[in-house]
């Protein structure tokens, strides 16, 4: 068998379909020809007053391309990809050809097992217990040409979360920004954004100190044992801002994401520090490196006890992935879901 077949595709880009995005906005298209697999972004779906130049737009679709890297892998499929394959089309992100697997180890059903078991976890987390031996193993995991990774020391907090006021103080009358936060936030808007379950109250807010400032959600706090967060933080950066770099580096942010999640972490990814150029200047700083922070990780133990919020919504398989011949010219698919 040459290619995979239609079911181990939609299995697959179902999974990828469960990748962190900007308020969940799931900015991301398939289309399967019976032997590659197209990845394309879908422009409808860009914040343009979050993400005015697109790069977290590239960056979740990194991820979902990463997340169907794990997927395939856990079917029996290693993936040969070449990104930006026609640099006349801008929206075409990647082709995604198939080689069947000598082995399926437990390591890669271990990660497609993390995809479904990963949520963003926005509430306070208590430190990583063996964080120095597991750092040692995520970053043997790392493409090297994916991203750089620091994990910023804990005496770095407050200036993060200096960064994190000034965004928000930046933004406070930014009605556009506003009018998205909201759009996108306390409800399900055709199977994306962010749901109110999942939204904090102001005083679990106040006890993480660097997450992006949401509507709150439930009137007081929960797990409120927890005390202020100590999470370890991650920064993800690199060399530039270019449209292959950004869809490494969310391929690179999956990574971390699924081997935390094996690790038994729970995290939280936040690009609202990276948003606006003075935020993202304070995290340059942190990490002592001349590259560009692209996005940042909350990492830690949430307490057994805490209760998994609802998952939150995903688009239907039919919004997500189209089928074709392989002799259909390559084009960018017609999808208009979304607000403009």
């Amino acid at each position: 068998m040459n290619a995979p077949t239609g079911e181990v595709i939609e299995k697959a880009v179902l999974l990828a379909g469960r990748a962190p995005s900007l308020h969940n906005s799931q900015p991301w298209r398939w289309i399967f020809d019976g032997h590659e697999l197209r990845l394309y972004s879908v422009s409808s779906r860009i914040l343009p007053a979050t993400d005015a130049a697109g790069r977290q737009l590239l960056i979740s679709c990194g991820v979902a391309l990463g997340h169907l890297h794990a997927a395939m892998a856990a079917a029996g499929w290693r993936t040969v990809i070449r990104r930006f394959p026609n640099p006349n089309q801008r929206d075409y992100l990647a082709a995604v050809e198939f080689r069947p697997a000598l082995i399926v180890t437990d390591a890669d059903r271990e990660r497609a097992d993390a995809i479904v078991a990963r949520h963003t976890d926005r509430l306070p987390f208590a430190e990583p217990t063996d964080w120095e031996d597991f750092e040692i193993v995520l970053r043997s995991t790392l493409d090297p040409e994916g991203a750089s990774l620091d994990v910023l020391p804990a005496d770095s907090r407050p200036d993060l979360a200096r960064a994190s006021k000034l965004s928000a103080a930046l933004r406070r009358y930014d009605s556009g920004y506003q009018a998205e936060l909201r759009w996108w936030s306390g409800h399900s808007v055709e199977a994306a954004g962010v749901p109110p379950e999942v939204l904090t109250s102001q005083e679990d807010y106040e006890r993480v100190g660097i997450n992006r400032k949401f509507p709150s959600g439930s009137d007081g706090p929960r797990d409120a044992d927890t005390g202020p967060d100590r999470a370890a933080v991650l920064v993800l950066s690199t060399d530039d801002d270019s449209p292959e770099a950004l869809l490494r580096c969310g391929e690179a942010l999956s990574t971390v994401l699924l081997e935390c999640t094996i690790a038994g972490y729970a995290t939280c990814p936040l690009t609202h520090l990276t948003e606006l150029p003075r935020s993202r200047d304070i995290v340059r700083q942190l990490t002592g490196r001349g590259q560009r922070p692209q996005v940042l990780v909350r990492v830690g133990m949430a307490p057994e006890a805490r209760t998994d919020p609802p998952a939150t919504p995903r688009l239907a398989l039919g919004d997500i992935l189209e089928h074709s011949r392989r002799d259909d010219p390559v084009r960018s698919p017609d999808f208009q879901t979304g607000p403009h």
